[in-house]
Order: structure tokens, then sequence, then C-alpha cells
């Protein structure tokens, strides 16, 4: 990694927005609400953690309410609980209803539609979110939702300003699912799965006031919800340059491939990159795959195993941010293969640490990847295969893209001005009230 790369990782406030912009800022009471938030898996949890740090930094009183799993909670920064039957847990989930959740709407909502193949979630989540708020509205000034999306949104927006941010329509990976179920019974099962899409779609149409947190993820709300684009702000999300930096002191490793697999669905690509990598570690037994997460049964697994490579691959889950910082700061080059991505953290936080990125250009990848690295088309892996072997090919090209790389994620993704968008956000809500 040569010197200019690695003082950008010695600055780390260089690219953030200035003090003075926060001189007329109305501190607020915030509550962010995200039905599900793990703070490893998927970005949700991730996204709560370091909106509450930006808005918290920025003088708000910041409350997070959410449903299992929960995120970590920031110092400074309240937690509310909202526990979930959480039926996925449930050697039998038909027999899990209690007398107790009889006088629940929530949890007879939830038990309902899981039991009858819907995904009820984030309905039963929002309806208990609207029960407590019938008695702690009071307490906030704005509520910040986290792609619930729910109906009961609707109903609190007429008692406390709700602001949403969208990332990417579920209804992109309905479509993926269906288009891959191959029985029909399967087909209509994946769409009763799916039936909380017409849900969201209403409630994204109604909300008055959305953050989107890119212009791909506002467009294709528009096009797959009849969203009104012109009611949306769009603000990219952030990064936590503390953990995602370059590292001087870090060597890549030749023919280390990294990638995230948070699930082994079509929208995901790993069906694309494993077809791509099983191409490469044929030509050179120095090329090898990491992973961040786990891959069950599926097609991408399914095409390891024909090719006897499972071995070339590494697989982890449950790891820290620190792990995921360290793996791309060895990896020689990142691969995002998604065919639709709202944001796309994993590109944001390789270019962060230095790492070249090839990634597919679905959703908003080429947003934020721009020409820092390699674009190329979503579904091929051909193109991604010619691409990544470009990258391990050619030291001068890798180099370049690293420094471009992280140059680009200092300035644009920073979580401090993505709060500052919330912000403002939060006063056209309120001033509208």
């Amino acid at each position: 990694m040569d010197r200019a790369l690695a003082d950008i990782s010695r600055n780390p406030d260089a690219m953030l927005a200035p003090e003075g912009e926060t001189r007329s800022l109305h501190r607020r009471r915030v509550l962010l609400t995200g039905y599900r938030s793990h703070p490893h898996v998927g970005g949700q949890g991730v996204y709560l953690r370091e909106l509450a740090i930006g808005l918290r930094d920025l003088g708000h009183k910041v409350t997070i309410a959410s449903g299992p799993p929960y995120p970590d909670i920031p110092d400074g920064v309240e937690a509310i609980e909202f526990p979930s039957l959480n039926l996925f847990e449930e050697d039998n989930a038909l027999l899990a209803l209690r007398w107790k959740h009889l006088f629940s709407r929530a949890d007879r909502s939830e038990w309902l539609a899981h039991n009858t193949g819907a995904f009820g979630e984030l309905k039963a989540f929002a309806q208990r979110l609207e029960d407590w708020l019938a008695d702690h509205a009071d307490r906030f000034d704005v509520v910040h939702d986290n792609q619930t999306l729910a109906t009961p949104f609707l109903t609190i927006n007429r008692r406390i300003p709700v602001v949403a941010t969208i990332h990417h329509p579920v209804a992109i990976d309905r479509e993926f699912a269906v288009a891959g179920a191959r029985k029909r019974i399967d087909k209509w099962l994946t769409r009763r799965w799916y039936g909380f899409t017409a849900m969201q779609a209403r409630t994204v149409r109604e909300l008055p006031h959305l953050l989107a947190v890119s212009d791909a993820a506002r467009a294709s709300h528009a096009t797959h919800y009849g969203m009104a684009p012109d009611k949306t702000v769009v603000a990219f999300n952030g990064i936590d340059h503390d953990v995602f930096h370059p590292d001087a002191g870090t060597p890549r490793e030749t023919g280390l491939i990294a990638a995230t697999a948070s699930a082994d669905v079509p929208i995901k690509g790993l069906d694309v990159l494993m077809t791509a990598f099983i191409s490469l570690a044929k030509r050179d037994p120095a090329v090898r795959l990491e992973l961040i997460g786990q891959l069950r049964d599926g097609a991408a697994r399914s095409l390891l195993t024909e090719a006897g490579l499972l071995d070339r691959v590494t697989m982890r889950s449950g790891v820290s941010r620190e792990a995921i910082a360290d793996l791309y700061r060895r990896a020689s080059v990142v691969a995002c293969p998604a065919r639709f991505e709202g944001f796309g953290f994993p590109a944001a936080e390789a270019m962060a640490c230095g790492a070249p990125v090839v990634a597919s250009d679905g959703g908003a990848l080429p947003e934020v990847v721009g020409e820092a690295g390699r674009i190329v088309p979503a579904g091929n892996a051909a193109a991604l295969e010619h691409a990544l072997l470009a990258v391990l090919a050619d030291r001068q090209l890798a180099a370049d893209m690293s420094h471009a790389g992280a140059i680009r994620a200092r300035e644009l993704f920073s979580w401090r001005n993505h709060a500052l968008a919330a912000s403002a956000l939060y006063e056209k809500a309120i001033a509208a009230c």
C-alpha cells in the first residue's frame, strides 16, 4: 500500500461536514425504529446503530426501538425492546400460541401470518410500537423508521411525524424468488410469503417524508411501489471510518477473493460469483475465496460441491466488524455480485479499507463504486470472472483501484452527513404537522 493511501487512514475527520453546519440545528427527541436489528447480519442493525451515533453527536436525544435480534446500543442512546413471538426458533410454531397472546393483536397477527405461510413480523412490530406510543408519544418529536414500512406507521404519523428510510423495495426480492421457484405451488407459497410488499407499497406511497440511501433506492421504489420520487431526499449511508480504513501494515494475500454472503438467494448473485470463482480456481491453484456468512443448501453450494472446490472456500459467520475490515485489508479483490442493492455496504466498506472492488451494475452499486472500481453487468459470470482476473493479474491496476477506492469512500460515505440530511428532513416533517 502506498504512502498516500496510508495517510488517509490517519486523518479520519478530513471529509466530514464542517461544524458550522450544525449551529442552527434544532435538537430533537428522535425515536429510531427497526423490526429486526441484528448487529452483524445484514445492514439493518448497522444502520440503526450508526445513524443513532450520528444523530447523538449532532445533539439529538436518541432512542432505538427494535424487535429481536436487538442492535448494539451506543453510549448515550436509550433502548426499548419489543419482544416478538420469534416463531422461527420454535420447533412447532403452530403450538407456540399461549392464552396471554390472545390478548395482544400483534401476537395474534404474527402467529396467524407465520402459520399461514406469510411473513408477519413487520406488521406485528409496528402494531406493538403503535400501542406503546399511545401512552408515550409525548416523549418524542419525530419517529424515524428503518424500512419496516408497515401500515400502522400511517396511524402513528397522525399523532407524531414519521420519517422513513428506504433501502430497496423487497418486491424486487419477491420477483427473483418467484422466478427461481420451479413448481407452481412453490411460486404460490413464495408470493404468499412476500405478501407484505403490498403493505409496504401503500405505506411508501402515503408517508410524506422519506430518506433514500441512493438514487437507485428512490427510483426503484417509484417503479415497484408507485412512490412519488419528488417527496424523497437522497443521502448515502455512512461508514465507520474508525473501523474501516486502510492499514499499510497488513499485506494483501495473493489470490484471495473476498465477498459477503448474507443469504444464498438469487438477488445476492452468489451463484454468479461461484461460477466465476470455479473457472478462476481451476485455472490458478492460488485462487481462493473467503466469505463472510454461511452457504446453506442452495445454488452456490451446489455449484462448489459439483466442481469439487468447496475446500477452496472459507466461510465465517457472526464475526465482528473488525474481523470483516481485516479481511478486506488482506483480500486481493472484493467481489460484490448482487443483482440489486439499494446501497451496498460491503462495496463501500471494502473501498474504505483500500480493497480493489469488482461489483455488478445491480441497483446502487455503480453509484457507490463509481470509477474507483470495476463494474460488470449483473448476472454475467463471464464478465465478473474477466474483471476479477484482471485485478488479480495486474498489481498496478490493483494498487490504483485501492488508492482511488479509499479516497472515494472517505469523501462520500459519512454518517455525520447522513444524520444532517435526516435532521433537515425531521424539521420539514415537524413543520408540516
